[in-house]
């Protein structure tokens, strides 16, 4: 597995439109140049320049549009900083190629990416500072209920729905990777804090878009299955991996494992 840190340039003044700016308020083309560190054998030697468009089936090898594994597929969050500035953290099966991921647009970038190998071991007890944004939701059955305790309308059976904001310290202390499998860990509630907010998402069709919570969630968390919770780890938590939702990031100090934390 590998940590990548990639500096992105939003420039020094919030009021001006920096291309890395407008950048990341696309989470959709954030993805897709992110994708694009994952290029087949044939499309590097076929276009070194990298000047032909993006095509999906040119890139991946296993690595986009996946299952999170231990062998496939990458996670990626944006961390803001106190200054203005950004960072974009990747986690990925395999190394990345940023530099012909950013061989046409160099101009994102404030510094050269960091990459580093990510092999860290995990005991049973121990505790680790965590950060995490995730997209807290959950699936309605005919047995579940709304807020006054009547049943909900039909036609919402099965759909995915935003978790009420008063429970999203639950959601995450609750989170199963499958309804009968631990992720092999416990959070202190007491010491973790969460901040809710928005993100839009357009996939450049005309019908605006959609709104999805985003929830940053910080703390202090115990590992109990080691095994478990680096299998959590790969995987990622929670739905809207393709968003930038899901990565969690962990330490034994106040600096985050492989990345830093930048605020």
């Amino acid at each position: 597995m590998y940590l990548s840190r990639l500096k992105i340039d939003v420039g020094s003044d919030p009021t001006r439109e920096r291309p890395g700016r407008l950048w990341l308020r696309d989470l959709y083309h954030v993805h897709q140049r992110l994708c694009m560190a994952f290029p087949s054998a044939s499309r590097k030697s076929d276009d070194a320049d990298f000047l032909r468009p993006f095509d999906p089936a040119d890139f991946g090898n296993g690595q986009v549009h996946v299952a999170r594994g231990a062998d496939s597929g990458f996670l990626f969050r944006i961390d803001p900083a106190a200054d203005g500035r950004a960072a974009v953290l990747v986690q990925s099966a395999v190394k990345p190629d940023w530099g012909y991921a950013f061989h046409n647009a160099g101009y994102l970038l404030a510094a050269p990416a960091q990459v580093k190998p990510y092999g860290a071991r995990f005991a049973e007890g121990q505790r680790l500072r965590f950060r995490l944004v995730a997209n807290p939701t959950r699936r309605l059955s005919k047995h579940s209920r709304e807020r006054d305790g009547q049943p909900v309308d039909k036609k919402w059976i099965g759909k995915r729905v935003p978790v009420p904001p008063d429970q999203l310290l639950d959601w995450l202390a609750e989170w199963r990777v499958r309804p009968d499998e631990s992720p092999g860990f416990c959070i202190d509630k007491d010491s973790t804090t969460v901040q809710a907010g928005y993100i839009y998402v357009n996939k450049g069709g005309s019908d605006g878009g959609q709104r999805l919570r985003s929830v940053r969630y910080d703390g202090i968390l115990e590992v109990t299955d080691p095994d478990k919770f680096r299998n959590t780890l790969l995987r990622g938590i929670g739905p809207g991996k393709a968003f930038g939702f899901g990565l969690l990031s962990v330490a034994p100090t106040p600096r985050l494992i492989g990345v830093g934390r930048n605020d």
